[in-house]
């Protein structure tokens, strides 16, 4: 089975499970798929709100619920949750949309968020515009990716397999440089 076939094959899967955790990675790939036809762009965007909104509306339970414990468990995410709740004394609502749009606090960021006094339904609210403006943006940098990768190569085709893999070896070459960052 080829790159492509499983992108074709399970493709709105990874999508799901990948919106629900830091899923930029498998947006942009699936946004390239739906460029070449292996999957339809408003469909990859549709799953992936879903898949956003559920991940951080977890997240925002559990930080109510068990916040306290998980950064005891995860001190790493010390820092990244005072970040957040030093930003949420001003700034509700830009920081529930935008949460997701900033690296390394995809998960941090609800789960803090449901520790302070943010009513839930609040958060509902501004994760779901979050979702509404992350999926296409993200689905649609991977889709301007295909095309512009046409534009460069007549017979795109030819170079399909080797640009996603291209996408997912940056990928991995970034959160290895992140994960040396973080413990030298």
């Amino acid at each position: 089975m080829t790159l492509t076939q499983l992108v074709a094959e399970y493709g709105y899967l990874a999508v799901f499970v990948g919106a629900i955790l830091e899923g930029e990675t498998i947006l942009i790939l699936a946004g390239f798929a739906a460029h070449q036809g292996y999957l339809s762009f408003p469909l990859v965007v549709a799953i992936a709100m879903c898949g956003g909104t559920l991940g951080d509306q977890t997240f925002f339970f559990l930080g109510r619920r068990f916040g306290t414990a998980l950064l005891r468990r995860f001190p790493q995410w010390q820092p990244g949750a005072q970040r957040v709740n030093r930003w949420l004394l001003n700034y509700h609502a830009g920081v529930i949309v935008g949460v997701r749009f900033m690296y390394g606090l995809r998960v941090v960021g609800p789960i803090t968020i449901g520790m302070s006094e943010v009513p839930a339904w609040r958060f509902v609210l501004f994760n779901l515009i979050g979702a509404a403006i992350w999926a296409p943006l993200i689905a649609g940098a991977g889709f301007i990716f295909g095309q512009t990768l046409q534009w460069l190569f007549a017979d795109i085709k030819r170079y399909e397999e080797a640009a996603l893999l291209l996408i997912v070896g940056v990928a991995l070459v970034l959160g290895l440089l992140r994960r040396l960052r973080r413990h030298p």
